[in-house]
């Protein structure tokens, strides 16, 4: 082992009593405040945290430039960065609120829009996609308040015993939470058994894990093709949705767009996906996490020139449909 990887296997090590302390502080004190309270101490957190993440400023800073390139305004850059560290904060926050009275709580944190409560109402189950927007928890929450059953998936988070503080967090209103390794069994056997799944897209998976290069604001990385491929499997239908935060620090969860059923292939599906919510994202980048590493995988030459042939692909397939919808128009004229 190399002194670099040596160092930084000690700084885990070291991180991980406070990691645990943070946790542990997280689930006593800001699940016994009441929702201003906690959102206060929230965006306190947040203040203090973005004055001193200078890595992770520096990402999101990256990140912006990589969405709208260098054309923000510095004003306007400082206001969507302190937000979405607000935002960040209040959803971890949120996350540890509802480990008390976690059904009245999560009633009262969030709502669906009417569109989307009534296409989950015509639907069942189906398969949900988010993103790291808003609060991404309050739909799978929602979900279950609705008496429907939810299977989400959980990528381990620092230490072992950190993850598992969290996911005890998260699995205290009821809905099952499963590891990421060896997740596509769990899911497919719920969906198969009548439960919804809850999926979150933006986020980097290896390929030897089931990843997919595509293009994200105009960036290759290599995403989950499970959402594609659960619902193309198990002719599940389909629904993208966020949360979008209200002003009195509660969320609505609206509706993106849907799909009856899956149809195509699991890579054009997925690009489409991942184009959708970069759509969603340009609109309200502060409601998005802004200081992950989404873009620090690179694709290796011959997976690049694959995607680039994917992409091509699909390009001339669509304007070869555009024109034929011109072609239709000017034989009924």
């Amino acid at each position: 082992m190399d002194a670099e990887a040596l160092w930084k296997k000690t700084k885990r090590t070291l991180r991980r009593p406070f990691e645990m302390l943070g946790i542990a502080l997280g689930v006593a004190i800001l699940s016994s405040l009441p929702h201003r309270a906690m959102l206060a101490v929230c965006d306190f957190i947040s203040f203090a945290f973005a004055r001193f993440d200078r890595r992770g400023l520096e990402r999101a800073r990256r990140n912006l430039r990589i969405m709208f390139g260098n054309g923000l305004p510095p004003k306007r850059e400082k206001a969507i960065l302190r937000r979405s560290y607000r935002n960040m904060a209040r959803t971890l926050g949120h996350i540890f609120w509802t480990c008390r009275r976690a059904a009245p709580r999560a009633a009262a944190a969030g709502c669906f829009a009417p569109e989307t409560e009534k296409w989950l109402d015509a639907h069942k189950p189906a398969v949900t996609v988010s993103c790291h927007m808003g609060c991404w928890e309050i739909l799978s929450q929602l979900v279950y308040l609705k008496g429907r059953r939810i299977v989400s998936v959980a990528k381990p988070i620092g230490s072992k015993l950190v993850t598992a503080l969290l996911m005890r967090a998260r699995r205290s209103l009821g809905q099952e939470i499963v590891p990421a390794e060896g997740a596509f069994k769990h899911l497919f056997a719920g969906l198969r058994a009548g439960a919804d799944v809850g999926l979150l897209v933006d986020q980097c998976v290896n390929p030897k894990a089931g990843g997919l290069w595509v293009r994200f604001f105009g960036e290759p990385i290599c995403v989950s093709a499970a959402p594609a491929f659960l619902a193309a499997k198990a002719k599940a239908p389909m629904v993208l949705a966020w949360s979008r935060p209200l002003k009195d620090g509660t969320y609505r969860c609206e509706m993106i767009g849907s799909r009856e059923s899956v149809r195509g292939d699991i890579w054009s599906v997925t690009q489409q996906i991942i184009l959708d919510f970069e759509k969603t994202i340009r609109r309200h980048p502060s409601a998005w996490v802004l200081n992950y590493r989404y873009w620090t995988d690179k694709p290796k030459p011959d997976e690049l020139a694959k995607l680039d042939e994917r992409i091509a692909r699909c390009a001339a397939a669509r304007q070869m449909r555009v024109l034929s919808q011109v072609g239709n128009r000017n034989l009924l004229k």
